[in-house]
Parts: C-alpha cells; structure tokens; sequence
C-alpha cells in the first residue's frame, strides 16, 4: 500500500512573499496562518461534489498558461466563482478571458502579482 493519496502543498519563490500574501488575501479572500501559508481543510474539497486535486503535465510549448510566461499555474477550487471573482473586482482584479463552462464546471482565470496564473475552478457534480 505505498501509494501517493494526495497533493500535499503547492510551494514557489517569490521577491516579496507579503506582498504576494496581501494580494491572495484581498482578491481571493484567502487567510493566512501565522507560519505563512494557507491549509486547506479536506473536508471541504470532499465536500464539493466533481472536485479533487490533480497532477498534470502539460506538453512545452503549451498557451495554456499564457499570458503568464511562467512554467506553471495554480488551479484553486471554490464553490462559489461569481462571488469570488466579486471579491476580486473590489479588490480590483479582473478576469483575463469572461468565464468559461464546459463539462468539468466554470472557470476564470486571473494573473497574480508575479504574473503566475491562477485558474479559479468551480466544479460540476460529477465532472
């Protein structure tokens, strides 16, 4: 039973790690602990229906990612995007492209201060 069960953090550099905590905070409402990274709860991805973690390799070159010339994204799931992507126009933050819907649930992308992209995710059941 030596298997891999889950995705256990998503770890990166950046110039200014509090700047880039006050930008997660304001337009994505995400709260802090005080050793500096934010723990999601599985309770509340299982709570999701259609929701879970993945690992994915995207073939170079790939414009996926783009405008971000960067080499990876962050997919974030939440259960609410309309009301996320309100906190993130008061924070003014606006979506790269309008939202899109397909089988696995809606999704909008926006570009963080380091110009990361972060793919906002909200699930379908059984997506």
């Amino acid at each position: 039973m030596a298997k891999i069960i889950g995705l256990g953090g998503i770890f990166f550099k950046t110039a200014d790690p509090a700047r880039l905590r006050a930008w997660y905070s304001d337009a994505l409402g995400l709260e802090f602990a005080d050793w500096g990274g934010v723990a999601f709860e599985p309770a509340a991805l299982a709570a999701m229906p259609g929701a879970g973690s993945t690992l994915a390799a995207f073939k170079t070159p790939s414009d996926y990612f783009s405008p971000s010339t960067l080499d990876h994204m962050i997919n974030l799931v939440v259960d609410d995007l309309d009301g996320v992507l309100a906190r993130c126009a008061a924070a003014g933050v606006t979506p790269l492209a309008p939202v899109t819907d397909d089988a696995m649930g809606r999704f909008a992308h926006l570009l963080d201060p380091d110009g990361r992209k972060i793919e906002l995710w909200q699930p379908k059941a059984g997506g």
